[in-house]
């Protein structure tokens, strides 16, 4: 019997070695490229899985990968979920076992939560500080509750300004002890915007397929803009705020950042609704949310007829760059064509003492304590109990925590309060007269649909009133770096700015993946 010598048997244990490989290739290839993961859409995933080109583990095995290779430079992400490839699985038998149609737009969908919403698992819940790694929470947040009935993936939990930047004042956005300093992904020397900077870094660069940020004031418009992202900051109590960590409960905010406002929408009709946790604000909220949902305001020619106010006092008169401003003047002339409305000019009427002495910090600093407190109060486990011990926990671990860079002023602010006192309840009636002398009188007076302002700078308007309002990608500057426009509205004006913000989105299509490599 001939045998092989031992060269020939070599060759063909490298032959089939490479076979072996060209096989892995090309059943990726087809995952990667065939099926675009990289910036499919929630719906693109749920044509895949229906037609069993795609599993919830593949897709989450993906999103793994993703953030293995890129989080090391991005810190978009604090930490991976355990659980994550177990819910994927089960997510997979569910969709074999249920019939098709049955199952929610998120069902086996990955998504990632800023590290200030609570889960009631293995994960952390910590607002970036290390003075809560291994604190124990009584339950899921509201929101988190729902996302698990309606069958997503939770994928882990991003990074965000540390304590959603209420530890100090000023620079820098998306700094957290537990996970360094986050990274712009489409220039890493540019702002990642913040709080939610981690929510929009790690979707802009597919280390997620959806993710969950908050605001206060700011904290989704602006890293989305910042980002290349689609964020929906909804009216106050739209959404719940139960089992998040809380700056206040006058203006905290749980909102979607996504690649695209379909993706923003299949979120946000999850979330929303009534949380016992958190009921006053949700039952009164409740009475927004439109039968059948919010999928059904995707209309591409969500334009033609809406009426859009344009103030160029502070919002279009300090653009950063001739660039800039040639693209606003550009997406007004798009605006048009699509057949909106449009007011130019208009005063709001209030603009620089809402800007300048709302009352917004003062009421702030004392509603912050109070909520604070409770929150570590009803924790099952925790170090710190009350902002007292986080100011000390810092003090102790300053090195950690950066204390003598970036000091914690606005915690040693607000340690000096003595609850809601007479100056409090009066910033309270005065950012009350400020949104209804403003705001809402400019919208009325000139029936507007929408403002529409760049970036996130709208933000401070909205906090004070409990207003929504939605960021979707405008452009990108000389440096690269992205920038947003914002359609912003009266409490409940959802379908709306939806209507508005997907007809804008449809027309232009901006929004393109962050140039890292592959």
């Amino acid at each position: 019997m001939a045998t092989k010598s031992p060269l020939a048997f070599s060759q063909s244990r490298a032959l089939l070695i490479l076979l072996a490989i060209a096989l892995v290739v090309l059943r990726t290839v087809p995952l990667a490229q065939a099926l675009s993961l990289e910036e499919a859409s929630a719906h693109d995933l749920q044509l895949a899985f229906r037609q069993n080109k795609l599993t919830s583990r593949q897709l989450t095995e993906f999103y793994i990968d993703q953030i293995r290779r890129l989080n090391p430079l991005l810190r978009g992400v604090i930490e991976v979920n355990p659980d994550a490839l177990r819910q994927a699985d089960s997510a997979d038998r569910e969709r074999k076992a249920k019939p098709s149609g049955s199952l929610s737009a998120l069902h086996g969908i990955p998504v990632l939560l800023k590290d200030n919403i609570a889960t009631k698992d293995k994960m952390n819940t910590t607002a970036g500080s290390l003075a809560l790694l291994g604190s124990v929470v009584p339950r899921d947040a509201g929101v988190v509750a729902r996302l698990r009935r309606a069958g997503a993936v939770l994928l882990g939990k991003a990074s965000l300004s540390e304590w959603a930047h209420y530890r100090f004042s000023g620079d820098p956005n998306g700094w957290c002890a537990r996970s360094g300093q986050g990274k712009n992904p489409y220039n890493l020397s540019a702002d990642t915007c913040g709080s939610s900077s981690g929510s929009a870094i790690s979707v802009a660069a597919n280390m997620g397929a959806v993710s969950l940020g908050t605001e206060t004031d700011g904290s989704i418009l602006c890293p989305s803009s910042s980002n290349s992202v689609v964020g929906i900051k909804p009216t106050l109590g739209l959404t719940s705020r139960g089992g998040v960590v809380p700056i206040t409960p006058r203006q905290d905010t749980v909102g979607p950042m996504c690649r695209t406002v379909a993706d923003a929408v299949d979120v946000l009709n999850v979330i929303v609704g009534f949380d016992p946790f958190d009921a006053e604000a949700t039952r009164e909220a409740s009475k927004y949310i439109p039968r059948g949902g919010y999928k059904q305001f995707l209309k591409a020619d969500g334009l033609k007829g809406k009426r859009l106010g344009i103030v160029r006092t502070l919002y279009f008169d300090y653009l950063s760059g001739p660039g800039v401003a040639k693209a606003f003047e550009s997406h007004f002339s798009t605006l048009r064509k699509q057949g909106a409305v449009l007011l130019d000019h208009l005063e709001l009427a209030n603009i620089n003492e809402i800007y300048s002495d709302s009352g917004e910090d003062l009421a702030m600093s004392a509603e912050f304590k109070l909520a604070l407190n409770t929150y570590l109060r009803d924790l099952v486990v925790s170090p710190v109990r009350s902002l007292a011990d986080v100011i000390a926990f810092n003090k102790k671990h300053k090195r950690e925590e950066k204390i003598d860079e970036y000091r914690q002023d606005l915690f040693l602010t607000a340690q000096a309060t003595n609850g809601v006192d007479k100056a409090v309840k009066l910033a309270w009636r005065k950012m009350d007269k400020l949104s209804r002398g403003g705001f809402e009188k400019l919208m009325r007076q000139n029936k507007l649909d929408a403002l529409v302002t760049p970036g996130y700078l709208v933000s401070k308007v909205l906090a004070i009133g409990g207003f929504p309002g939605i960021n979707v990608p405008a452009g990108y500057d000389e440096g690269g770096v992205p920038f947003g426009i914002s359609f912003a509205g009266l409490r409940g004006s959802e379908p709306t700015l939806i209507e508005i913000a997907y007809g804008f989105e449809q027309a232009t299509k901006i929004r393109r993946p962050p140039p890292l490599k592959r």
